[in-house]
């Protein structure tokens, strides 16, 4: 199983930090990443005065030039209110700068602000999506292109350049749970991505199915699929370090988006649920975050497994220190498991 980390460039939920600053940090975390033995590094879009990445092509392509395996996705990129010829030349242009790393994570999008920046109406919400995917995908396999759609101008035998190192480009889809984009993917053999913020994994065992059946239905081997896994997590060399660098700004960040979508705050309560054996959080010493991990593998079928590590912001020496951590202790023991077997219980302690 692959075992990587992504970010949102985060700037607010712990101490301020300046968006350049954060940027650079977000590079020698990316940088780090990549020398511990990482498989993927993965920089989200956001378009909220809380986060620096709203354009995380050029924050992959900064990355790229201090790496040398690690790959390189967005985490999502927008698809809904982006055109699709931009999205594909950026990352063709990442994936020569990177020679051969580079993946689009495709989304509609947790957050809206894009849509209005960018002249798009949310009632067109999936219809966006469903049409820009089918012009990003066409743009993918044929250097010229003929295309007509509702929401952008038609392309008329024109070619679409640079064409990336990699053919095919990896396209990932990314979603939150909802079926119909579970199916879509299937159905088009792409890589699935699940977001997965609350609640325990095994409630997305139903979806992955959905998705391998989808797969089946449309004339492709769920075998040859990947499924991915976004949770959010950090590793420390003790539990009780871990905990208590993570808790405060994620607390304040989740209760911030509560407030915004009408979740009730988050608690020590709470939070001690979602790391307990069975939550979503993997926040521990580097046994409980792998357990943890092992045990999505299990419960889910997963190849790969992104932690977003700083949910607020934090300590930049600690997140670090949980990158390597990651690297050195938590992936090996990840990918020794052989597929199917169970992880140990963890002892999570309290908050």
């Amino acid at each position: 199983m692959e075992v990587g980390v992504s970010t949102f460039a985060e700037l607010t939920g712990g101490e301020p930090i300046a968006a350049g600053e954060r940027l650079l940090q977000v590079v020698e975390e990316a940088t780090l990443a990549d020398r511990v033995g990482l498989d993927v590094y993965a920089v989200g879009e956001h378009h909220r005065p809380d986060f620096a990445s709203s354009a995380p092509e050029m924050v992959l392509a900064a990355i790229a030039a201090r790496t040398e395996r690690i790959r390189l996705s967005s985490a999502v990129t927008v698809l809904s209110s982006d055109d699709p010829v931009r999205v594909f030349q950026s990352f063709a242009t990442l994936d020569l700068l990177s020679r051969g790393r580079a993946e689009i994570m495709a989304g509609r999008g947790s957050f809206i602000e894009s849509f209005p920046l960018f002249g798009y109406d949310l009632d067109d919400y999936d219809e966006l999506f469903a049409e820009k995917l089918e012009l990003l995908l066409a743009i993918r396999a044929s250097e010229r292109v003929t295309w007509s759609g509702r929401h952008r101008a038609a392309l008329d035998d024109i070619g679409v350049y640079p064409r990336p190192q990699q053919d095919p480009l990896p396209v990932w889809i990314a979603v939150g749970g909802t079926p119909q984009s579970v199916a879509r993917a299937g159905m088009l053999g792409l890589p699935l991505a699940l977001a997965i913020i609350g609640g325990a994994p095994a409630r997305f065992a139903p979806l992955v199915q959905l998705y391998r059946d989808a797969a089946t239905r449309g004339g492709h081997d769920p075998d040859q699929l990947p499924v991915g896994v976004h949770l959010h997590g950090f590793v420390a060399d003790s539990t009780r370090e871990a905990v208590d660098t993570f808790y405060g700004p994620y607390a304040h960040v989740m209760t911030q988006l509560g407030r915004e979508r009408g979740w009730p705050p988050m608690t020590p309560e709470h939070f001690q649920a979602l790391r307990a054996p069975g939550g979503s959080l993997a926040v521990g010493d580097p046994q409980e975050v792998a357990d943890k991990l092992m045990d999505v593998r299990r419960e889910l079928g997963a190849d790969r497994v992104l932690l977003h590590l700083s949910v607020g912001t934090m300590a930049h020496e600690k997140v670090l220190r949980a990158v390597e951590l990651l690297g050195s202790e938590v992936a090996p023991a990840v990918r020794e498991q052989p597929a199917g077997t169970a992880a140990s219980p963890g002892s999570p302690e309290g908050v």
